[in-house]
């Protein structure tokens, strides 16, 4: 049996280099400096809020526009297509974060204005506003205790 010199610097966990590969991809989108999050509730499984096709225009106006304005990913805001945000009325639907502020109508012109006015600016569009709720800081639930932060 020939035992093998290398062993000790071969990683034989195959999910570490998934992980490696994993936290370079979030390096590279910002992940870490990311000072806003937009989820638009679109391409629904059973559509509710509104038609699917009315939420995919929706998406592919949201990407375009974070992209042709400097926004997307290193631009600071990151956005994820949500299969459904249970809000089921006036969609599509928007949460954006950290502010934990939920926007209904969100086609072109409602997403247009949440990107002026919330995502660049930081105001609230009350107009739009269906709810809002920060989301409670680590430390203030007990959720630092043994995690890294």
């Amino acid at each position: 049996m020939t035992e093998n010199k290398n062993s000790d610097s071969l990683n034989l966990d195959p999910r570490a280099d998934s992980m490696a590969q994993a936290r370079e991809r979030a390096g590279s989108l910002g992940v870490g400096k990311l000072s806003r999050h937009i989820f638009l509730c679109c391409d629904q499984s059973v559509p509710k809020c509104c038609d699917r096709e009315k939420s995919l225009e929706a998406w592919d106006y949201l990407k375009r526009r974070l992209s042709e304005l400097g926004l997307s990913d290193l631009g600071g805001v990151y956005r994820t297509k949500a299969n459904c945000l249970r809000i089921c009325r006036n969609g599509p639907v928007a949460v954006v974060y950290p502010e934990g502020a939920w926007y209904g109508g969100c086609d072109a012109e409602g997403l247009e204005q949440i990107i002026q006015r919330h995502l660049i600016a930081g105001e609230i569009v009350e107009e739009r506003l269906i709810a809002r709720g920060e989301l409670a800081g680590r430390t203030e639930r007990g959720l630092n205790e043994g995690q890294p932060s």
